[in-house]
């Protein structure tokens, strides 16, 4: 698994890139969280997952207290949360996660972001079966076994454990995201390089030179639309 989080490193360090993009992201989605329940992480965790997320992109906190003040103070704007599948150049296979308040205006801008750069849409789940759910938790300070005997005596179960880079990745089951993060928390861990939930591949393909060139520029294209959150695929970009 340690290939698959130089991926999300990767990801991330384009991301950080453009950090007005990131920082509309997350403002979109904390909103969105906070108004599922009452704007407080502690009884919201759907709101702490995205607070948790927030501090790995050093989302500055003015943004957070806005969205979350946003939430607070109500309003008819409502929001969807969608998914689509397709298929870039050579077998790649990609996942689009999106929030948005007009359902045709982003269907339109993502099905238009595939047909101009290589790809094509795909039906619900012609994609989601080749990926896992997964939690991914990096950070440093510890050793593997040091994190293994940890979790073990939190009754906290992983996937698997990985040392990388002076770094401790832990890879889980979704719904243990907070039981894993707590339990290193605990340990005397305060600072994550990542913190997600993210969907990896099963198996992973690597293009040539020129079907990686188109394939990262329908990535590029379809993480700028503004309604797009997240974007998942099964290529090994190396590193």
């Amino acid at each position: 698994m340690g290939r698959k989080w130089n991926n999300i490193k990767e990801k991330k360090a384009s991301k950080d890139a453009n950090t007005s993009r990131v920082y509309s992201k997350f403002a979109l989605e904390i909103y969105v969280a906070a108004r599922q329940g009452e704007p407080n992480p502690e009884s919201n965790q759907a709101l702490k997952f995205v607070l948790e997320r927030a501090k790995t992109y050093n989302v500055p906190r003015v943004i957070i207290d806005r969205a979350i003040e946003k939430a607070k103070g109500g309003g008819e704007e409502s929001y969807d949360e969608l998914r689509y599948e397709g298929f870039g150049p050579s077998g790649s296979m990609i996942i689009v996660d999106a929030l948005t308040n007009n359902v045709n205006r982003t269907a339109s801008n993502v099905r238009a972001a595939y047909g101009k750069n290589g790809g094509n849409m795909g039906v619900s789940g012609s994609v989601s079966y080749m990926f896992d759910a997964t939690a991914v938790i990096g950070f440093e300070g510890k050793t593997a076994d040091e994190v293994l005997e940890i979790l073990m005596e939190a009754d906290v179960d992983v996937r698997d454990i990985i040392e990388e880079e002076d770094a401790v990745i832990v890879y889980g089951e979704p719904d243990q995201f907070h039981a894993i993060q707590e339990a290193i928390k605990n340990s005397g861990i305060t600072n994550f390089t990542v913190a997600e939930l993210t969907m990896l591949a099963q198996n992973d393909i690597t293009l040539d030179q020129d079907a990686q060139a188109q394939f990262e520029k329908l990535i590029d294209a379809l993480e700028d639309l503004e309604d797009v959150q997240q974007v998942y695929h099964n290529v090994d970009l190396g590193e």
